[in-house]
C-alpha cells in the first residue's frame, strides 16, 4: 500500500476515534510497527495529527503546549540522521543517560535492540524503550506535565547516584562566545548533574541551534565532548578549536 493510501486511512481512523494506537494501526493498514511510526511521524511534522506515546490522536482546533512528540517528529529526517550516528558510538553492556530533549527521544529507536541500561528523566524515552532490550531506570522527583520529564533536586540527587560511561544531552542555544544556553534553569541544572556522572558527554544539536545564544548561559563548551551536528564543516571549526570533537552527520 502506497503512503498516500496509508495516510489518509490513519486520518480516517483518527478522525473517527479521536485517538489510536500504532498496534491498532498496523493491523488495519496491514503493515509493520515501523511502517506505522514512520508514517506518524510524517504527519505528525505535517501538523496533520498530534503524535501520543504509543500512537496519535486528532488535532484539536485549539491546543495550548506542543504536544512534546509532535516537536520531535519536526525535522525529523535531520534528528535521525544525527541519533543514527550517536547509536553508533553506543557498546553492549553500557550505561547511558538520556534527557528529555526532542532530538535525544529520538535516538530510543535505534538502540532498541541493544543491551545496554538507560537513565533518563524524559518520560517519552521511558514509554518508547518499554518492551525492548534495554534495561531502563526513570529519575525520581518532580513532573514537569509539559515537558513530560521530571526534574528538581531529587532528580539530581538520584542521579548522581549513579556513573555513566555516555550522557546524550540537547541543549537551546550553543555558541563559542558564551557555551551552552538553556530556556530554563530546571532544564540547565539537570544537564548539568547528567554530565558530571558520565565518562563521555555528547550534544545532540542540529544547525539552528549553533551560534544562539538562549536565556540562560549556564555552561562552558567544555562541559560536553563531542557535538553531533548536521552543521556544515565550515561552521564547526570554531567549535574544535575550542577542544570539542565535532562528527557531521550527513
Amino acid at each position: 500500500m502506497s503512503f498516500q493510501n496509508r495516510k489518509n486511512k490513519i486520518l480516517a481512523l483518527v478522525e473517527e476515534k479521536g485517538e489510536v494506537d500504532v498496534k491498532e494501526l498496523a493491523l488495519a493498514l496491514d503493515t509493520s510497527d515501523i511502517t506505522v511510526r514512520r508514517d506518524l511521524a510524517t504527519l505528525a511534522a505535517d501538523g496533520q495529527i498530534i503524535r501520543t506515546h504509543g500512537g496519535a490522536m486528532k488535532v484539536e482546533p485549539v491546543r495550548g503546549t506542543v504536544d512534546f512528540a509532535n516537536k520531535a517528529a519536526v525535522n525529523s529526517d535531520l534528528k535521525d540522521r544525527i541519533c543514527r550516528m550517536a547509536a553508533q558510538e553506543i557498546q553492549e553492556g553500557e550505561t547511558i543517560f538520556l534527557d528529555c530533549g526532542s532530538t535525544v527521544f529520538r535516538l530510543c529507536q535505534f538502540i532498541r535492540n541493544k543491551k545496554i541500561r538507560v537513565i533518563t528523566n524524559s518520560l517519552p524515552v521511558v514509554y518508547e524503550l518499554m518492551g525492548s532490550q534495554v534495561s531502563v531506570n526513570l529519575v525520581g522527583g518532580e513532573v514537569d506535565a509539559d515537558r513530560q520529564a521530571v526534574h528538581g533536586k531529587i532528580a539530581e540527587e538520584h542521579i548522581a547516584r549513579y556513573q555513566a560511561d555516555r550522557a546524550f544531552l540537547g541543549v537551546d542555544g550553543i555558541s563559542v562566545e558564551r557555551g551552552l544556553s538553556a530556556h530554563s534553569e530546571k532544564e540547565a541544572s539537570m544537564t548539568t548533574a547528567v554530565a558530571a556522572q558520565s565518562r563521555v558527554t555528547y550534544l545532540l544539536c542540529d544547525s539552528s541551534k549553533l551560534g544562539k545564544d538562549k536565556y540562560l548561559q549556564f555552561a562552558p563548551l567544555t562541559l560536553a565532548d563531542v557535538l553531533i551536528t548536521d552543521a556544515e564543516e565550515e561552521s564547526v571549526q570554531l567549535y574544535r578549536e575550542q577542544g570539542l570533537r565535532v562528527d557531521i552527520a550527513r
